[in-house]
């Protein structure tokens, strides 16, 4: 049972795969049945599955780190495309087409908007599904503080400034956030803390 949030219009699946247990998830359509899939992370096999089973008609990367586009190739190979920001495009193996900010992806009838939200890698994108309370998050923001930026292109103050500026104030506090590791969290629950994260660094 992949079933992981619901309403009357939409549908949200939850899948975790591989070594470093990603949370790949669907948006789908309850109205037209369209969906899409975010990050093609790993155990291609299951994916394909989920995405036949959901009518997934393309794929959205929220950043290029290896550990969540290990299953782009086989999901290619199958027919699906697979959309990335220009600044992470070099990170996939192959990509068919960029996401840019501040845009728009119809599923259906559900509006996705997409968010730049640099700092994990340059091209950290997150996901809002227009008029519901949910922030897809990929590794830019976790229950208890930022994604990781010791790697390279990483960078702590931009991640800080993405999350302040991009999801802090911009959402609602009982909005919630969806990673792409663990569980999910709200954004009420975690913007007290960003003084906190600043003060440690991390």
């Amino acid at each position: 049972m992949t079933l992981h949030w619901s309403d009357t219009d939409l549908e949200v699946h939850k899948l975790v795969v591989g070594p470093l247990d990603n949370n790949v998830f669907v948006i789908r359509c309850r109205h037209t049945g369209d969906a899409v899939l975010l990050d093609a992370a790993n155990e291609h096999d299951k994916l394909l599955e989920l995405c036949r089973r959901l009518g997934v008609r393309t794929v959205l990367e929220t950043h290029g780190h290896w550990d969540h586009i290990q299953a782009v190739p086989a999901i290619r190979d199958a027919g699906y495309e697979v959309g990335v920001t220009a600044e992470d495009a070099a990170m996939l193996p192959s990509y068919d087409y960029v996401l840019t900010d501040d845009s728009v992806i119809p599923v259906g009838r559900l509006r996705l908007r997409t968010l730049h939200t640099p700092g994990h890698t340059p091209g950290s994108m997150c996901f809002a599904v227009e008029g519901k309370p949910l922030l897809f998050s990929g590794d830019t923001l976790f229950p208890g503080g930022p994604g990781a930026t010791q790697y390279e292109g990483g960078d702590f103050d931009t991640i800080i400034r993405s999350i302040e500026d991009r999801i802090f104030r911009r959402f609602d506090p009982d909005t919630l956030v969806l990673p792409g590791h663990g569980d999910d969290t709200t954004v009420g629950a975690e913007a007290p803390h960003l003084d906190e994260w600043v003060a440690r660094g991390w």
